[in-house]
């Protein structure tokens, strides 16, 4: 029998310095290959998709807009999907994204078949497939982190880029192949068996899904914590800009990519898929030495440069006279590409612990998928105004020049909180737990008045603490007649997601804890009470 999948991480000292060190992890080798195979179907979607658009309604409009629908379901839906990715068996969940992209393909292929094919309908069905994408990409995030040990995060995340570029020439390659001799109608079906196969390998997967002895969280509810999370944690909001900034500039270059390769000489199916896959190659190079990449640039550096070089190199394929300028040109793109995209994923992954981190990583996805979905109609639109070069050359130059601005004015310093979970507060206790209604906690400091700004600094840091472990509110009161006196005042949706918050408490809360205790001058403890809020 063949041996099955476990979840077992097993680490070796040099493990942290190899590229290719996560794929010693049985179920990380079997996902990422599943990873693969998802992904090559994705892009042999597109390209089926683009190309056909060329044909139905050749305008750059209706062509941008392919990747448009492709890539605006993450955006609409990521949230709900990485919120239903964090409180669902996240293997099943995984699976069934398989079969509804599986579902669609199928569609897709016979309505071309029966020649009903519109090029309305066509954006309406990569709608639809875009749907899939939308679903399956938080709680594949969410899944890598408990594969590796926390030092091969970042050699996982690149292997998942290699994956991703792989399958960016293998997707093209096989569906230019099959456009060519076949017709589009056979990319579509060999979509749907791709999804399947990847949908069954995912079943053989044994992992445990815990339920939390408090329930699964209300969607509503998840999806609030998940948004407060990020917007409280200045590291994500950080990454947030500039992924945002970067991928609505670098899409202009993809989503004019077919109209491009159709102006070559020569231009064909057959010089779309070559560029596509010259990308793809220098994005794989650049994931395999991103080790040394980082050791030699740091982050700052880093995204600069490579935002720099990805907006020189669209130029480049903007005006090149021949495929023997642009294809070059393509590959550094995708080596800069690639080099911004996963230094910003590895940055988001630190910032975010396990019980929030779909929620995060789909409103990452969100913004990346958002920022790129209106970056095509952007620069489709200004290309139908002036023509697809000047468009180009206009989000190469703004794309830099908007990155600069923000690493100048948005400053990350790479401070990486200790996410690690921790057991040392003490759960609350009651004979009646209230099944309605929310609950109030007040925490009574007393705090020498000498210190109350360097107090209130830190309760600074409190309050995004608290906000970010899923409290609806959060206040500090002064005593008007005692100036010693300060009231950390807490409210929670409810008693049971009062609970949770002690499940989410991190090494790092801990030790801010230990930071306000510190200010504490009473000779007892501060004083925790527990109000339930009357309606």
């Amino acid at each position: 029998m063949p041996e099955q999948p476990t979840d077992t991480v097993v680490a070796r000292p040099d493990d942290s310095l190899s590229a290719f060190a996560p794929l010693r992890q049985p179920v990380f080798r079997m996902l990422w290959i599943t990873w693969m195979a998802a992904n090559t179907t994705m892009w042999m979607n597109d390209v089926a998709a683009a190309w056909l658009m060329t044909s139905l309604a050749p305008s750059p409009l209706w062509v941008a807009l392919v990747q448009s629908a492709g890539t605006l379901p993450v955006f609409l839906l990521g949230l709900p999907s990485g919120a239903l990715a964090d409180i669902m068996d996240r293997r099943r969940y995984f699976m069934v994204t398989q079969f509804w992209v599986a579902a669609i393909a199928l569609l897709l292929c016979a309505i071309v078949m029966l020649d009903w094919m519109t090029a309305p309908l066509l954006l309406t069905l990569t709608f639809a497939n875009g749907v899939g994408l939308a679903m399956r990409w938080p709680v594949f995030a969410a899944i890598v982190p408990e594969l590796v040990p926390r030092p091969q995060l970042p050699a996982a995340l690149a292997l998942n880029g290699v994956a991703m570029n792989a399958s960016r020439i293998i997707g093209p390659l096989i569906a230019g192949a099959i456009i060519a001799s076949a017709g589009s109608a056979w990319v579509f079906v060999l979509n749907a068996v791709l999804s399947l196969a990847a949908g069954f390998t995912i079943m053989r997967w044994r992992r445990e899904h815990k339920e939390s002895p408090l329930g699964r969280e209300r969607l509503a509810s998840a999806m609030r914590v998940g948004v407060q999370f990020v917007w409280q944690s200045s590291r994500m909001r950080g990454v947030m800009l500039r992924i945002s900034i970067f991928f609505l500039h670098s899409t202009a270059l993809l989503a004019l990519l077919p109209l491009l390769a159709r102006s070559l000489p020569g231009g064909a199916a057959g010089t779309f898929t070559a560029l596509l896959a010259a990308m793809g190659s220098g994005a794989i190079v650049a994931a395999l030495t991103m080790p040394r990449i980082r050791m030699l640039l740091p982050l700052q550096t880093l995204l600069f440069t490579g935002t720099a070089l990805q907006s020189a190199a669209a130029l480049v394929v903007a005006f090149a006279p021949n495929m023997l300028v642009a294809a070059p040109a393509m590959f550094v793109a995708g080596m800069a590409w690639i080099s911004v995209a996963n230094s910003l994923t590895v940055s988001a992954q630190m910032a975010l612990p396990d019980w929030v981190r779909a929620r995060g990583m789909s409103i990452y996805q969100m913004a990346l998928m958002g920022s790129t979905a209106a970056g095509a109609a952007l620069w489709g639109q200004v290309a139908t105004w002036t023509n697809i070069h000047d468009s180009l050359a206009i989000a190469a130059v703004s794309g830099v020049v908007l990155m600069a601005l923000a690493q100048r004015l948005v400053a990350d310093r790479g401070i990486e909180e200790d996410l690690t979970p921790s057991r040392v507060f003490k759960v609350p206790q009651t004979e009646a737990p209230p099944q309605s209604g929310r609950i109030q906690v007040n925490i009574e400091y007393r705090i020498d008045p000498a210190r109350a700004a360097e107090f209130m600094e830190l309760m600074h840091e409190s309050r995004r603490s608290r906000m970010r472990q899923g409290a609806l509110d959060w206040d500090v009161l002064r005593d008007l007649y005692d100036p010693s006196r300060y009231v950390e005042q807490i409210t929670d949706e409810s008693w049971t997601e009062h609970l949770r918050r002690f499940d989410r408490v991190t090494a790092a809360d801990v030790q801010l804890r230990d930071r306000k205790l510190a200010f504490h001058i009473g000779e007892e403890p501060p004083r925790v009470t527990r109000l339930l809020i009357e309606r």
